[in-house]
Formats: C-alpha cells, structure tokens, sequence
C-alpha cells in the first residue's frame, strides 16, 4: 500500500468503543506506517482525551442521544444533529478517506451517514452480542460488519458479517509475568488465592455495596481482596472503612493503571460485563463473575454475560442481587480449584486473538478496492 491511505475511524463514548478503535488505528498504521488517520468523536466525551493521548487527531461534533425523559429536550438534541452532519460533511471534504470505519457511539452516525452518501466505502464494528442503535441504523450502508459473537444476523445482513472478535488493549496482552510476580508487583503475598474486583474507572456502586457487607467474611478468609472502587467513590469508601478494624487481605485501590498486571495477579475477577472486559477475559483465560449493569441501553450487558454463561465460561450474579451473593459466591469460587481450572478452560475457547490485525487487513482492502 503506498503511502495515501487515508482513514476515518468514528465513534466513542465509552471505553468499550474507544479502545476497540485505537486498537485498531494502531494496526492500521503498523501494517501502512505512513497512513493517515483521523478520528471523529462527540465533543465532551471521553474519546477527546483519550485519543490524542494514544497519539492520533481528533475532531469532535456536537452530537448528543435523544432525551427519553423530557421530550422538549429533543428540540436542542435535532439542532445539534443537524449541525453534527454539517460538520461532519466538511471534515470529509477536507481530510478525503478512502475507507471509514464505525465502532458504535453518537459520532458515527452522522459520520459514516455522510461518507456512505459520499460513495466513501464503510465498516463498522459491533463490539456487543446485541447490536446498538447506532450500528443497526448504519448497516444497511456499511459493506463489511465485524463481530464478536454468533448470531449476529439477527441484526445484521449475513452477507455483510465477518466474525472478528473484540480488538482489546494490547498492553494485557503483553504482561509475560506469573501470577506469582504479578502479585509481588503489586505488594501482595504472591502465595495467596487473590481476588480481584472492577467496576470500571468510575466504579460501580453494586460492587462497592457488595464489598462493604461482607467485610468479615473477607476477613475470616485465606484469600486477599484487590478492590477497586473507582475515583469517584473512592474518598468515600475510605472514610467509611475508618470505623472498622484494619483488613491486612484487602487493598483498597481507587484506580489500577496497570491492568495486565492486575488480571495475572488474579485467580478470580468479578466484574461488570462491558464488551471489551469480556473480549479480555477470553483472550487472558481469566475465570470470572460477571455482574451485568443495568444502566445500558437494552440490557446489553446481561446478554453479553449469557453468551458466556451458557458456555459455562463464566459465572453471573444479577445487580440487585450482587450486595447479598456475590463475594459469597466469589470466596467458595477461588476455594474450588476445578471450578477455577473449568472456567479457565472454558472462556479461552471463546477467544478471538488478531482482531484488531483482522479488522485493519479489511480496512486496507476496502480502501484498496476503491
């Protein structure tokens, strides 16, 4: 390929569209290194930041979902879709791909709307096993759709489909270390069954929840507890522990920069059960306890989760019923070593490894086809 490959990869929101995304920018340019590419995000969200932060430009629209609550809203959220495909229009114009690649989120729509009517060939990426509203209004003008999971014709034109897998941050996949050393790395006794517990950078309150009512039962166990509360919970947390007697086994930790260390450290994750988390826990083999939120948009989470469970590759404890099960659940779980050894075996035969290389080889063919 020569050096005027030129893409537009749109979409974010969340982690689970942003890292896909890099990932797949990142294979981009180690198979085309003199590519050019440029992302479309929705200003204020966190794909400005953490875009430029993996090294790539970003232009952002206005763009916001619609407001089910309040209606009236809707009439500001129409203007700033309006203006969003203006925009979206002239950065088009001006940067001129050859491809453009959607991985879900409020940007992509009016981005790839408009490169489809340009005649500027699409590919979108699905990252959950229930198609979002994004991605199934744009299919009809994408050529290609990359997915994680079976079935995906339910939503998609079979036709269009190519069974990918979830790119995923590749720094996890680069942590070499035993479990021993990623847990003396992390200041834990590397001898100890440890159990690790995420709700995402923010934190999740169910997960906090579950922690702080079963605090003598972490106690009395023979197992450490890395427990991440999220920086927005995390002051709070730490104030309410005073009233306790000190846990040696349980580290409090409000954000963990280094995640591959952390998954190897662990014999057990309980976590929530977004895309990319899941497309980690398979490629890594990590037994899991998914605890699905409910506050996405169609309960995708939960059938995320089931797409695992019914495979026996994963364990799953519903959010309402979390605070009483889940560290329960989780202490007889890490004890079980067959269990252990059973979801191990189980989840790694529902990893899709390449897939950022898979994506971006379909990328660079389509730009070429044009």
């Amino acid at each position: 390929m020569n050096n005027e490959l030129r893409v537009i990869i749109s979409g974010g929101g969340t982690g689970g569209h942003i890292f896909p995304a890099i990932s797949i920018a990142n294979a981009i340019r180690e198979k085309c290194p003199d590519a050019k590419i440029l992302f479309v995000g929705a200003e204020g969200r966190m794909e400005m930041q953490r875009v430029p932060a993996a090294g790539y430009e970003i232009k952002g629209l206005p763009i916001q979902g619609f407001d089910r609550k309040n209606l009236l809203k809707n009439v500001k959220v129409l203007y700033k879709i309006w203006k969003s495909q203006r925009m979206a229009k002239q950065i088009i114009r001006q940067f001129r791909p050859m491809v453009a690649v959607g991985v879900g989120g409020y940007a992509s729509g009016p981005t790839l709307n408009k490169c489809a009517a340009m005649g500027i060939p699409c590919l979108i990426q699905e990252q959950n096993s229930y198609a979002g509203v994004t991605n199934k209004l744009l299919a009809k003008k994408a050529q290609k759709i990359c997915v994680a999971y079976e079935g995906m014709e339910r939503f998609f034109p079979k036709e269009k489909i190519i069974m990918t897998g979830n790119p995923v941050r590749q720094a996890l996949l680069d942590t070499k270390m035993s479990p021993e050393e990623a847990r003396k790395q992390m200041g834990l006794d590397p001898d100890k069954k440890t159990i690790l517990i995420v709700g995402g950078s923010l934190g999740a309150r169910t997960m906090n929840e579950s922690v702080l009512q079963h605090l003598d039962e972490i106690r009395q166990s023979d197992v450490q507890v890395v427990w991440q509360t999220g920086k927005y919970y995390h002051a709070s947390i730490l104030d309410e522990m005073k009233q306790y007697e000190p846990i040696p086994s349980l580290r409090i930790m409000d954000f963990i920069a280094d995640m591959g260390v952390a998954y190897r450290a662990a014999n057990l994750v309980i976590s929530r059960a977004g895309a990319s988390s899941i497309s980690e826990f398979c490629l890594l083999g990590t037994p899991v306890i998914l605890v699905p939120s409910p506050n996405v948009a169609e309960d995708h989470q939960t059938k995320n989760a089931m797409a695992l469970v019914n495979r026996q590759a994963a364990l799953y404890v519903r959010d309402a019923d979390a605070p009483q099960e889940v560290i329960k659940l989780a202490l007889q779980t890490v004890a079980d070593e067959d269990k252990l050894n059973s979801l191990h075996e189980n989840i790694l035969k529902l990893a899709l490894p390449n897939s950022a290389s898979i994506i971006a080889d379909e990328v660079i063919r389509m730009a070429k086809s044009k």
